[in-house]
């Protein structure tokens, strides 16, 4: 009895070890860069398929394009990725758990694949660029960032959805945003939009040239090149193509094509805003003046923000 459950369990390996292979093939076309040879005896089919720490992580910024990123990562036949957030450098529930858990949420890779993983809630965070260098001091970064207005409507927008969605009253944003008519500093979402706060204390851990940074607002324009970029910064082959990538007129952003398959981002992206008056607009453009100046000089290159 205890010979055919391991025969069972050895049969299971090697079929599950065949399937992720195919779908390399499949997804990268039939190249034959991404095509693996399965290993010749069962303790490598063993070892070949594993659930294995990420060697990339995208860190945010919340309503930044983080999941937009890392679909459009996920096409690349090297790349695996987590498809849900896991949020275990900082929800401290998760984070007591260990890396034992933290590993348990990855994909199944095999030997020469990146996995990895994003979850948004990590670059505000402080104890979190401290937890991330503990697991791997050598992981790679990536920070996704747009015009940090933009990013503070679109992150009230996403509340206000999702509160009306619960039959919760929200207040409007200019009353969040404004107390006696000048800028809160204490709304939360205005201190999310604060970069150069965040990315003091990651540069505090880890050297410049181990976080990239994504223009977000480019990548919603053109995805291809700053995909390339992407790809260079994690030492992967360039498998990325523009062909990848076609401009969808009814959402108004760019869907992936992959093996002949398309994909889109869900209905959340591309919502419509929630309404800011030009005045108010103007004040916090004005408001961010200063930190934007201070992110660009961080990392050494500007963006054309408000």
């Amino acid at each position: 009895m205890l010979w055919t459950v391991l025969l069972a369990l050895l049969v299971l390996l090697l079929l599950q070890t065949q399937l992720s292979v195919c779908l390399r093939e499949l997804r990268s076309g039939g190249s034959s860069s991404s095509v693996y040879s399965p290993p010749s005896s069962s303790s490598s089919f063993y070892n070949a398929t594993q659930q294995r720490l990420p060697g990339a992580i995208i860190i945010g910024v919340r309503k930044g394009g983080t999941r937009a990123l890392l679909e459009m990562l996920n096409l690349h036949p090297d790349v695996e990725v987590a498809k849900a957030e896991v949020h275990y450098f900082n929800v401290e529930e998760h984070y007591r758990r260990g890396l034992a858990w933290y590993r348990a949420q990855m994909p199944f890779t095999v030997p020469g694949q990146l996995t990895v993983e994003k979850t948004p809630g990590y670059f505000a965070a402080p104890q979190v660029p401290a937890r991330v260098s503990d697991m791997n001091p050598a992981v790679r970064l990536l920070l996704i960032v747009r015009d940090p207005a933009e990013r503070l409507i679109s992150d009230y927008t996403q509340v206000l959805h999702n509160r009306l969605t619960r039959h919760k009253p929200y207040k409007p944003l200019e009353e969040l945003l404004l107390h006696k008519g000048h800028i809160d500093p204490g709304y939360k979402a205005l201190h999310r939009s604060l970069y150069h706060q965040h990315l003091a204390r990651w540069l505090e851990v880890f050297p410049r040239e181990q976080i990239h940074v994504v223009d977000g607002d480019a990548l919603i324009r053109d995805p291809f090149p700053e995909l390339r970029k992407a790809e260079r910064f994690l030492d992967l082959p360039p498998r990325i193509n523009p062909s990848n990538f076609y401009y969808n007129t009814t959402k108004g952003f760019y869907c992936l094509l992959s093996a002949g398959h398309d994909k889109c981002l869900d209905e959340s992206k591309g919502r419509p805003h929630a309404p800011l008056s030009t005045q108010a607009l103007k004040k916090l453009c004005r408001y961010f003046r200063k930190p934007n100046k201070l992110f660009f000089e961080m990392v050494g290159r500007s963006f054309a923000w408000c």
